[in-house]
């Protein structure tokens, strides 16, 4: 189903919540998730609609031990989907790997003693943002084969999940200046050059996501004081919505390849929404799955029972 095709759905007000956890067919690859289902946390692919959910590796973690729980986190396409960037701490630390499009193939691209986590794209492919945890916290550039690693800042604050624009002038990532509670969205230059805030909410912001025409970014925040929910606002920081609204906590936005929706993680269960805040249940909150992430290049979509 086409992300055309679920908007029609959601006009017509079906909230249906698809099980789709089994299913003999190969997964989806619309959009990539985590979950907890088989017991370690591991990559999972879904339709747009939630069907043919299915895990893309064979490989697993032992649930027994705290590398094994967090096997597989932070899924990232690559510009063409042939490839998903992740984390897992399966060696200790959390550090950085790639793997075909189908779970094949892993190759480990950083190996240090700090975390590293949340890999993002370049648009062209050839290189991938991400947060280390060393020296406090900072956003990581590095070529995809993982060589060349280099701090993007050098600013006296904490700082991580890079979102790297469609149009590849800019990386969004969270900053918390030393001392503060709160963390705003800001941007980057690919060469750390133009550094600059895009929010000023004086909340705890977190995950920006781009908007496929870059003009626009996601990202989840407790703005009002009581709970995490979705916000869009403008690369100038202006034109702020909230198209969630919900009584639990909503993180993880992630933006549809045609800018119509927006998936997001609630309650252990991935969540789409238009932008007007029509919303429908993909997966089951038993599975506890989070961290969507959409294909920017799907194949048609895949059956499953």
């Amino acid at each position: 189903m086409t992300v055309k095709a679920l908007l029609t759905v959601f006009v017509a007000g079906c909230l249906l919540l698809v099980a789709g956890c089994g299913g003999s067919g190969p997964p989806g690859d619309a959009i990539a998730f985590v979950s907890t289902r088989d017991g370690d946390y591991a990559i999972f692919g879904m339709n747009a609609d939630g069907s043919a959910q299915g895990r893309l590796t064979d490989e697993r973690g032992d649930p027994s031990t705290a590398e094994g729980v967090e096997f597989q986190t932070d899924p990232a396409w690559s510009p063409d989907g042939t490839r998903i960037a992740f984390a897992s701490a399966r060696e200790g630390s959390f550090d950085i790997y790639v793997m075909s499009a189908d779970g094949t193939g892993t190759t480990r691209l950083t190996s240090t003693d700090a975390n590293d986590q949340g890999p993002a794209w370049s648009p062209d492919g050839s290189r991938l943002a991400f947060s280390r945890s060393a020296d406090g916290g900072h956003v990581w550039v590095m070529n995809a084969d993982g060589t060349g690693a280099r701090r993007l800042t050098d600013e006296l604050a904490e700082e991580g999940e890079p979102a790297w624009s469609p149009d590849g002038r800019w990386i969004a990532y969270t900053h918390r200046a030393s001392g503060s509670d709160f963390r705003e969205i800001w941007v980057a230059r690919p060469d750390g050059s133009g550094r600059r805030n895009v929010t000023k909410l004086q909340a705890k912001s977190y995950a920006p996501a781009w908007a496929p025409d870059s003009k626009r970014l996601a990202f989840s925040a407790d703005r009002d004081g009581v709970r995490y929910d979705i916000y869009t606002v403008g690369l100038d920081g202006k034109a702020l919505r909230r198209p969630v609204r919900s009584r639990e906590d909503a993180f993880e936005p992630a933006w549809s390849p045609d800018g119509l929706v927006i998936a997001f993680s609630r309650d252990g269960a991935i969540v789409v929404t238009t932008l007007d805040g029509v919303e429908r249940q993909l997966t089951d909150p038993e599975d506890n799955d989070s961290s969507p992430a959409w294909n920017p290049a799907p194949t048609t979509d895949k059956e499953g029972s």
